[in-house]
Formats: structure tokens, sequence, C-alpha cells
């Protein structure tokens, strides 16, 4: 039996766990992840976790997916938001081959969703998917021929910041944008609502929750119409906690993209929801080492 680590690394958790023959999940876990504590904290997690692992399986590999940029040769992180302090300049790679003598693989969390979702998820057999994942900001991925095109500096897709006439993409379109209209129109506090909560109040047909879904459908059409008039994917896959209310949403973002996507583009992009949800990042983090190590 060959067993891979794999282990994702997102700003509030690090899922882990243990993959085996034909790609299953033999062991799964998860922890919060301390972003505020930093890079060095995250690197011994991360050690903790090799070491762990490799006193009970004869690992293959150990397989990183983690939020920021990341160089994908180097195994390294070279840029990361503030939420995560000092974690520019990680390298895992080297850390773990040096210390363990494992292979190690490292990709960024986005590159993994969408790597996931090409190779056995929802945009399967798509010569070009792009994939975006909704959730604190708005991540993308461009897929060709089932790999990941990095760009020329590692930076492609970088979706968050492209400007919209009202702002940035994923300060319009996002969960935590969602949620800040929200509390805004309601005179609230931001903690006292989540996208679940708006969601479940729009169902019950609350006019502000509904007025806010409608304008983020809005924003997150152009968004993806952009994109699409520059790299016309076949596949357009959307994932992040929010887009588990597709049957809400699908038919709302079908008919937003109708306005901003001409009809010649629009009927040859197909829309999907992310497959693999919450275990995309692992999985593309295997079929990343997968496709550095073969």
């Amino acid at each position: 039996m060959t067993y891979y680590l794999v282990i994702d690394i997102g700003g509030t958790f690090i899922k882990y766990g243990i993959l085996g023959e034909n790609e299953n999940l033999i062991e799964q876990e998860k922890m919060a992840t301390n972003a505020h504590q930093g890079g060095p904290h995250i690197l011994q997690v991360v050690k903790d976790l090799v070491k762990w692992y490799s006193e009970k399986y004869d690992l293959s590999g150990v397989c990183i997916s983690t939020a920021g940029m990341v160089d994908p040769d180097k195994g390294e992180v070279f840029y990361a938001g503030p939420q995560i302090p000092n974690y520019a300049g990680t390298n895992f790679k080297h850390t773990i081959e040096s210390e363990f003598g494992i292979s190690c693989s490292v990709e960024n969390d986005v590159n993994c969703a969408g790597l996931a979702e090409s190779i056995s998820g929802n945009a399967r057999d798509s010569e070009i998917s792009l994939c975006l994942t909704i959730g604190t900001g708005i991540g993308g991925c461009l897929v060709i021929d089932n790999n990941v095109f990095h760009g020329y500096s590692n930076s492609a897709c970088e979706v968050g910041y492209i400007h919209l006439p009202d702002g940035a993409f994923q300060d319009l379109a996002s969960t935590s944008a969602l949620v800040k209209y929200v509390a805004t129109l309601e005179n609230d506090s931001e903690s006292d609502w989540s996208g679940y909560r708006i969601f479940e109040e729009a169902k019950k047909g609350h006019p502000n929750c509904i007025i806010a879904i409608d304008r983020m459908v809005n924003y997150l059409a152009q968004g993806i119409a952009n994109i699409c008039y520059v790299a016309n994917p076949q596949t357009v896959v959307l994932g992040g906690g929010i887009m588990a209310q597709k049957n809400f949403l699908k038919e709302k973002i079908e008919k937003a993209l109708a306005t901003y996507l001409v009809e010649s583009l629009l009927e040859k992009t197909k829309l999907v929801f992310a497959h693999h949800e919450n275990n995309a990042g692992m999985l593309g983090a295997y079929y990343h080492f997968r496709h550095q190590h073969h």
C-alpha cells in the first residue's frame, strides 16, 4: 500500500488526512489554524503532523495545499495576506525533505481545488476550466489540459483583485462582502450575520437578504464574464461555503451571466458547482504531487 499525508492549510482550519489506494481518504481530521500565530507556528504544526503520521504509515509523500501565493517548484510561500503573519518565505518542501527524507510538494489552495475539479470533479473532461472559490475573498484557478496555468511569476488568476466599476471583485462578490452589506442594511454588527444565515432568511422572504444576494450575484457575473472574455473556459466551477446553495443560486447566476456575456460565448460556457467541496484542497494537493513526481 502507498500512503500520502495530505494537508490543506486555510486561514481558519488546517485539514489533514491519509490518502490510500484508489485516492480514498482513510483518515481525516481538522484543527484550528491559529493563523495569528504566523508562519513559524504553521510550519511547526506541519512538522508535527509529518512526524506523527510517518511513525504510523510508510509515507510515500507529503502533499500540501495552502493559502497564499506559492512557488510550486521551490515548494515555498512567497506572498501571504495579513491574516497569516510571517508566512512569506515559509519553505515546506525543503524543511520536510531535509528533516524527514520524505518527498514533499506544495501548491496554492485554490489551484489545488481547481486541479481536483478538473481531474475527478465537475470539470472532468474539460480542456480549459476556471475554478473560483468564493469565501473571505475570491480565489481563481485556470486549468488547461489538467495542468494549472501559473503565469509568468506564479501569480496567474489572482482574480480577487480584478477592478469592477464599483471596486475590487472580492470586495463586492465574496461571502464577507455579502455579510458586510446585509449588516449595513440591517444596522447590525457583522458578527450577527453569516453567509448561511443570509440564505436561510432569503428563502423565508427577508427583503434585505434577497437584495444583498442579488447584488452579489450581479457582481459575480460581471467578474466571471470579464475572465471568460480573456480565457474562454469550457467550464466555470464555483466553490466555497456559500456555493453549497447551488439550488438557490444557479438560475440567478446564469441569468446574470446572460447580461454580461455575448451569446456566442455564453452558450459554450458551462457553469457548474464544485463536486469535492471540503476535500478539494487535500485531493488537489495529491494530484499536484503526482504531477511533480511522475
